[in-house]
């Protein structure tokens, strides 16, 4: 509801734009007015823009605070599972003890893909990139899901939903596999979700007794809530805007993926260990954080565009690490590498005094890479955890009356001109 009016004055003709509050955050200008002044309203990258309503996450970045539906997401990360988390991102709430049993047995059951989807794979080189692949393979979700779906129909919405966030998981593995010229491994649903996914990429079909640690089982299972959802970034941004075409979800969540893997976003993780290897040996941070300080290189994984604190996912996946690193006993030079760019960030005035913190993508980097994944598949696990809020973004716009998305510009290229024929171009 609008509270109060701002008022606009533009070539001596006053408008009254509402303002509106939300349940937390900053109050927005209705500025749908402006269209009678004959302007528009100009905001690159929609730094300033709330171009939806949503009641499914809200970020403070000056406190560094996430919230999923209202709860925390450390309490989320270090009380709850993924899927209770990926239930509430759905439903609004966690469920209790009858729904989560329900909602985990509906996810089990959707966990196969069609077996027509391998002949998918078989298509692509073996060196593509995973995140190729995933963008290929999920959208061609759609054309198994295409008939008799209704996203006005909650029932449809629910099966979408459920699909998806249970075939994720498989798909990736299946990337990973066919990367490695691995068999394919069949989900198994007497695992859990995180317990499944790790079954599938690095078991093989003479692993009859294969069973999973139990500590990096709860590390990925931590990585994939802490990166649930994270309100309207461009990958959101992006599935909302191509599902108010009305397209197939499939097909939107593709165009999700296709976005994450920008290394401006998902891709950041994958850019952490890019840079290490750039560092080489620790003998070198301290040279390399100079050439940090006089803008000479970009330090990846630390610092946030939204968060001018610490990112509170960081705190999470910082002790999930250090539990990871210590059951492992990893004897990297790589992760000694980034525990020792870690050190100077958080002790140095230079990088405290802007902020400038390791982020989530900085610890789940060397988690990853601990656990032995690739660096080609960071941004698969992040696109897999991420599903979930993204069909929640965009089952939230078609359970209500929504708009196509329709940006405008400021045009700035050539004004009209005639038409000249090619023998008398210059």
């Amino acid at each position: 509801m609008a509270d109060t009016n701002a008022k606009l004055t533009v070539n001596g003709e006053e408008y009254e734009l509402p303002i509106i509050e939300g349940t937390l955050g900053r109050p927005v200008i209705d500025v749908a007015a402006l269209q009678e002044s004959g302007f528009w309203s100009y905001d690159p990258g929609f730094k300033v823009t709330a171009p939806v309503e949503s009641k499914i996450t809200y970020i403070d970045g000056g406190k560094g605070e996430l919230l999923h539906r209202g709860y925390p997401i450390d309490e989320l990360a270090n009380n709850a599972e993924y899927l209770e988390v990926a239930y509430a991102l759905l439903n609004g709430d966690l469920p209790n003890a009858e729904q989560k049993a329900d909602f985990f047995e509906k996810i089990r059951e959707h966990t196969a893909v069609h077996d027509q989807l391998r002949k998918f794979f078989e298509g692509f080189r073996r060196d593509a990139h995973p995140m190729a692949i995933m963008v290929g393979v999920v959208g061609a979700l759609s054309a198994f899901y295409h008939d008799n779906l209704d996203l006005s129909n909650e029932e449809h919405r629910e099966i979408t939903a459920i699909r998806l966030i249970a075939k994720m998981p498989t798909l990736a593995a299946m990337s990973y596999k066919y990367s490695q010229g691995e068999p394919f491994m069949y989900p198994r649903n007497d695992f859990s979700y995180a317990e499944n996914f790790l079954y599938m990429m690095f078991a093989t079909p003479a692993d009859v007794d294969y069973q999973t640690n139990d500590v990096i089982t709860r590390a990925m299972d931590k990585i994939f809530t802490l990166h649930a959802d994270h309100e309207q970034n461009a990958s959101t941004s992006t599935v909302r805007l191509a599902g108010s075409t009305g397209a197939n979800p499939y097909a939107c969540i593709a165009a999700g993926i296709a976005a994450l893997w920008g290394p401006s976003h998902g891709g950041a993780n994958e850019a952490v260990l890019e840079m290490l290897d750039e560092i080489g040996t620790v003998e070198n941070v301290p040279e390399f954080m100079e050439k940090v300080k006089s803008r000479e290189v970009k330090l990846m994984g630390f610092g946030h565009r939204v968060y001018k604190n610490f990112d509170p996912r960081a705190k999470v996946m910082k002790e999930t690490c250090d539990e990871v690193l210590e059951a492992l006993g990893v004897n990297d030079p790589k992760l000694e590498l980034a525990m020792a760019l870690e050190k100077i960030a958080l002790e140095d005035p230079f990088f405290i005094e802007r902020n400038l913190y390791p982020n989530v993508d900085f610890y789940s980097g060397i988690i990853l890479k601990a656990i032995g994944i690739p660096t080609s598949m960071f941004t698969v696990i992040f696109a897999l955890a991420r599903t979930s809020g993204w069909i929640s973004h965009l089952l939230e716009m078609h359970s209500a009356p929504y708009k196509i998305g329709r940006p405008r510009q400021l045009y700035t290229g050539e004004t009209r001109r005639d038409f000249v024929k090619v023998e008398d171009r210059k």
